[in-house]
């Protein structure tokens, strides 16, 4: 029997945390297992965004979610910024993809340079390297030269910016449903099956023709 995948997910400090935690929810719903990072400012962002109180132990984190999510025993673990011996700081042991959601233009910049100052970094440094999927999802308006020119380098390197950018031609009616939105496209970047929004000229029948 096939392993399940192992998908690194990291939280960072800028808005937009409801993406990232309704996409743990997702990768933990379709079996994937789960290792979970999270910085000292994204503690912050998720009580003020969603009065969520994000555990600062990695264990009580773990008890956390998988009774949240109703998860496997095992599927999620969670881990300390500064936990060096995680297996996601060594690319030996890299994951099978990697997302930053939401993702910091600091933290951006930081994987765009090279730098390893926290595990977060470390462990999209070796996602890169060994040529694995690195999805980041920024959510930042408007954007600078240095922001375009961190990105392009990045785009350059393997990786995916995924913007946290909503559409709208499938008629949102809430904002779970601009949510759902760019978790999708994150999860499509994954390989995850999902049916969290309508695609794209799903509701055309068969057979039916193009309006001259």
């Amino acid at each position: 029997m096939d392993r399940p995948r192992t998908i690194c997910l990291a939280f960072t400090g800028a808005s937009g945390m409801p993406y990232g935690i309704r996409l743990l929810e997702q990768l933990l719903k379709s079996g994937q297992r789960v290792w979970l990072l999270y910085s000292q400012v994204a503690q912050i962002v998720a009580q003020q965004e969603m009065e969520l109180a994000l555990p600062s132990r990695p264990r009580e984190a773990e008890a956390f979610f998988t009774g949240r999510f109703k998860a496997a025993p095992g599927q999620l673990q969670v881990f300390g910024r500064e936990e060096w011996f995680a297996p996601v700081a060594s690319g030996s042991n890299a994951p099978d993809a990697m997302v930053v959601c939401p993702c910091t233009m600091g933290t951006l910049a930081a994987i765009s340079a090279g730098l390893a100052q926290n595990l977060i970094e470390r462990a999209a440094d070796g996602v890169l390297k060994e040529s694995r999927k690195l999805v980041l999802v920024p959510r930042e308006t408007p954007l600078s030269a240095i922001h375009l020119e961190n990105m392009l380098r990045l785009t350059r390197a393997g990786a995916v910016i995924l913007p946290a950018n909503p559409g709208f031609y499938h008629h949102p009616r809430s904002v779970d449903d601009l949510v759902d939105f760019v978790v999708a496209r994150v999860l499509d970047q994954l390989g995850v099956p999902n049916d969290l929004m309508r695609r794209w000229g799903a509701e055309r029948s068969p057979g039916s023709q193009e309006e001259s």
